[in-house]
């Protein structure tokens, strides 16, 4: 939530991933204090991985997007509608289905192909996202969450991947670098698309694929298991808690919200919205942006 708020303020690149909007960002003291929860977030992330199956861990992470829903009531005043409370709801229930089918993570060894392979994709994503934003607000902010998703994905990989967490091992291991790219690039892609759209619909889109391709990726080539005969409970759960996140996103921009200060009553005439205005239903409240020199506009 914090991270969607400094977002919104920072002056927004149209139409295209603005690779120095880290940059500005880092000027927010509400951006540093987002950065600070995800690095906590991340320390525990990390313990999780190496003692879990990627699809238990990452369908738990699924659970930010009723967290951010949910929260999105009290910070920014949208409501939500009954679809959207049973969206939530989907997800609590899956993670509660998932969580007992599984067993402790195995630790693997892969050598440099498998860091090697990680890299490749995200290559490929980041490539991907400079067209992907350049498409209009929803469907961009949409597309950046499904590779920023992707990238998040690849940081839980890596962290499995990794011998032991010694420092002289980080050091030598080639997933720890990958590790650290992938983290900047899924901020930054995270960051961009909270911009072009609303927290809800691009932390929903971010949590599609930052769930399923790790926990594809561990079953069939990391080893990971549910427990004996507890396979149709495990995937069940797993979709549930998958069509609550879907559901947040596809409700969030179904209806817009009252406006409830009168047309002309000290506020400029309605005007079509432009690739950076935020969208009919979006959960985030339109703050002053601030050009680079300073000046609001």
């Amino acid at each position: 939530m914090l991270q969607g708020v400094a977002t919104r303020r920072a002056p927004a690149a149209r139409g295209v991933v603005d690779p120095a909007l880290l940059l500005r960002l880092v000027r927010h003291p509400v951006f540093l204090a987002a950065m600070a929860l995800n690095l906590v977030g991340f320390g525990l992330h990390v313990t999780a991985l190496r003692a879990l199956p990627l699809f238990l861990v990452q369908a738990t992470i699924a659970g930010s997007v009723a967290v951010t829903a949910v929260l999105s009531v009290r910070v920014f005043a949208a409501p939500l509608n009954h679809l959207q409370s049973g969206a939530v709801g989907a997800v609590v229930a899956g993670l509660a289905m998932l969580a007992p089918t599984a067993t402790t993570a195995d630790a693997v060894s892969t050598g440099v192909a498998a860091p090697a392979v990680l890299l490749a994709a995200l290559v490929a994503a980041a490539v991907a996202s400079a067209g992907v934003g350049r498409l209009p607000g929803t469907a961009a902010a949409t597309g950046l969450g499904l590779l920023a998703g992707v990238a998040f994905g690849v940081v839980a990989l890596a962290v499995r991947l990794l011998p032991d967490l010694e420092p002289a091992t980080l050091l030598r291991s080639p997933a720890t670098y990958v590790l650290v790219l992938a983290g900047a690039l899924a901020f930054h892609l995270y960051s961009h698309g909270m911009q072009l759209g609303s927290v809800t619909t691009t932390t929903a889109a971010l949590v599609i694929t930052q769930t399923t391709v790790p926990a594809v990726v561990g079953a069939l080539l990391l080893g990971d298991r549910v427990r004996a005969g507890l396979a149709p409970v495990a995937v069940t759960g797993f979709v549930l808690a998958l069509a609550g996140a879907l559901g947040l996103a596809r409700f969030e921009t179904a209806a817009p919200p009252p406006d409830p200060t009168p047309q002309g009553a000290g506020r400029p005439a309605a005007h079509p919205a432009g690739p950076g205005t935020p969208q009919p239903g979006t959960t985030i409240e339109e703050h002053p942006r601030e050009d680079e020199s300073g000046a609001t506009r």
